[in-house]
């Protein structure tokens, strides 16, 4: 179930926009292709690649690669699970075309995608 759907609202509290997910379920993204210094959690064979959103994983979440460096200064972001099609890590991939490798990402990785692309 979306962690988003079981926020408790409260009568007459509208959230920010800034509070909001940048991103929805079903979106189409692109992995960025950042090469920062250290450890970071977002393999080096995504970077680049399409995916889609399947589910906002946390509502507003501090960034544990800044924190782990001591730079986050409190920080919050939004996690998504994301869905990157085999084909597009393997462009030979020879299993069905419904495989998708899943990760958890901080939204500073993703990329919005027009959802007019073919």
């Amino acid at each position: 179930m979306n962690p988003t759907s079981k926020q408790r609202k409260i009568a007459g509290v509208v959230p920010a926009p800034a509070d909001l997910p940048r991103l929805r379920a079903g979106q189409r993204v692109r992995v960025g292709n950042l090469t920062p210094v250290g450890h970071y959690r977002v393999p080096t064979y995504l970077r680049g690649k399409e995916a889609v959103v399947e589910a906002i994983m946390s509502h507003r979440a501090v960034n544990n690669e800044e924190e782990g460096f001591g730079r986050n200064a409190g920080s919050l972001g939004v996690y998504y699970r994301i869905a990157v099609p085999m084909t597009e890590i393997w462009k030979d991939y020879a299993g069905s075309l419904g495989d998708n490798l899943r990760i958890e990402v901080f939204e500073t990785w993703l990329e919005e995608l027009d959802d007019d692309r073919p």
